[in-house]
Parts: structure tokens; sequence; C-alpha cells
């Protein structure tokens, strides 16, 4: 990722993971044997449970744009890829 300060992995995974919750459609982060948010080098892994009859590759495009967006804004890092693993299909609460 490029940016100019340090700033812990965890701290980017929270940003990442907020940031993905505030997308339309997305109902949580789903953890397991693999963390919900993965920060590496040059990209964030994000594991989803979306919402019944969302367009999937669509939530993930927008997925993909707000937290990358997010996370320039917060902390000036331009993550290279964002990958977004849907781990669930549920129906809203």
């Amino acid at each position: 990722m490029d940016g100019h300060s340090l700033i812990s992995p965890d701290v980017v995974a929270r940003y990442a993971r907020d940031a993905a919750l505030e997308v339309p459609g997305v109902l949580r982060i789903v953890e397991g044997v693999r963390k919900g948010v993965r920060v590496e080098p040059d990209s964030i892994e994000l594991h989803l449970a979306v919402e019944w009859g969302v367009s999937i590759p669509e939530l993930a495009s927008a997925v993909q744009r707000h937290v990358g967006d997010y996370l320039a804004g917060m902390a000036a890092i331009h993550p290279g890829v964002v990958n977004v693993v849907v781990e669930a299909v549920d129906a809203a609460s």
C-alpha cells in the first residue's frame, strides 16, 4: 500500500471493516478460520455476509470502491487490491 505514515495493520483492518459495513447490503464481517479482514502489504481481503437478493458483483464493486475511498480519506492509504470474499448470504434482520 502506498502511504506516508506508518499505521498499524490492525487500525487499517478496523477502517476497512467500518467502511465495508457502511455499504448497503453488507450484513456483517465473517470471522472464521481466516480473519474477517486481512491486511497485506498491497492488499486487503474482506470476508462478508451479504443480504439475500443483492447483486453480488455490484455489491463487491461498491465495497471495493468505498473501502479504497475510506482508507484514502482516513489514512492516506491506497490499497493496490481490495478483495471481497462472500462467505454467506443471509436474510436481512
